[in-house]
């Protein structure tokens, strides 16, 4: 059996501090990362999966782009 040494090397790793994480929905959320603010569009609370409303999430105008292209008005 051999020992394991758990010992990080030093200078080579970025600080991992409290991180704040804000959604465009306004949920804040906690939590620690090598990034202190980070902004995101959808979290848990306003995403179609966890609750259950559908809602179309346009990536770079993809639904507007579908709808032209079909001729489907809105």
């Amino acid at each position: 059996m051999r020992n394991e040494v758990n010992d990080m090397k030093d200078g080579i790793h970025p600080d991992y501090a409290p991180a704040t994480i804000r959604c465009a929905c306004g949920e804040v959320i906690e939590t620690a990362s090598t990034r202190r603010d980070i902004k995101i569009e959808i979290c848990s609370k306003c995403h179609p999966f966890f609750t259950g409303k559908q809602k179309l999430v346009d990536t770079s105008g993809r639904v507007d782009k579908f709808n032209r292209k079909f001729g489907i008005k809105q």
